[in-house]
């Protein structure tokens, strides 16, 4: 049943995909509002998908990197659709749904049985370790897709190129709001959850620091959002350079977790 449920998330998260495209070249706002419905539909979906492998396996669904992937994209689906209601901006739609389908379709490479928790993720800590980091970098993974299209407009408006265009994209006091609001709750929840991953570490090898690369890059990044949030609330930073910055930062972390997985070993990874 779970499997069933993940083709028709995936099925319903690609029908949305191809709503939001066709509301950007037909500049119909109506299309946009069904996409976003069915970005709705896709998580209720996708949300009972979890629960039935939950039920068929009596564990948690994060369980490897193909159930990772598949949260992530949840969480950028849930996330997403709460910033359009409070922005009214449907168009970042057109970034973050694709997204979203490239996850859900890296994902269901791992459909399948399933598999046995490794006692080393049983726990508390590393399920709020877990939720919390993903909920926030979802988060600033927005801020992050909304800094890259307010370069582009402000990109054509200083060129004063592709007015047709510019008619297509949401106006940038809106983006540079995405931006605000992605930092406000993406920035705390990632520090909560490097907080729960360090006192689960200190549980499992006696240390808070166990020297894992990803958790050097991590905090790279982690520094960069904080230093962002920081000139933004003390010093008023906004519009082009908080856009610039966010994709830095950004930039180093999915650098950071591609590097990682490809050439160094890491405790975040099992099996």
């Amino acid at each position: 049943m779970d499997i069933f449920l993940f083709r028709a998330a995936l099925s319903l998260y690609l029908v949305s995909c191809l709503g939001y495209l066709s509301s950007l070249f037909a500049r119909r706002v109506l299309v946009a509002k069904y996409a976003g419905w069915g970005l709705l539909a896709a998580l209720v979906v996708h949300t009972l998908a979890f629960g039935a492998r939950c039920l068929a396996t009596h564990q948690s669904p994060l369980v490897d990197v193909y159930a990772a992937l598949s949260f992530f994209a949840w969480v950028l689906a849930a996330v997403y659709l709460v910033f359009q209601v409070r922005t009214k901006t449907r168009v970042l739609g057109v970034l973050v749904a694709p997204a979203v389908v490239i996850l859900m379709m890296a994902a269901s490479a791992g459909l399948g049985g399933a598999v046995a928790l490794p006692p080393i993720l049983q726990g508390h800590l590393v399920s709020a370790h877990i939720v919390l980091a993903v909920i926030g970098e979802a988060c600033l993974a927005l801020v992050g897709l909304a800094g890259a299209m307010y370069l582009l407009q402000d990109r054509l408006i200083r060129k004063k190129r592709a007015t047709r265009l510019l008619r297509l994209l949401p106006p940038l006091e809106d983006l540079d709001r995405i931006n605000h609001l992605g930092l406000l709750w993406g920035f705390p929840l990632l520090t909560l959850g490097v907080i729960a991953g360090a006192l689960w570490a200190r549980t499992v090898w006696g240390t808070h620091w166990p020297g894992d690369p990803k958790l050097v890059w991590t905090l790279l990044a982690w520094a960069l959002y904080g230093l962002l949030l920081h000139q933004r609330l003390a010093l008023g930073w906004k519009g082009r350079r908080m856009a610039v910055g966010a994709l830095t930062a950004i930039g180093v972390l999915l650098a950071a977790l591609a590097a990682t997985g490809l050439f160094f070993q890491s405790v975040h990874t099992f099996g």
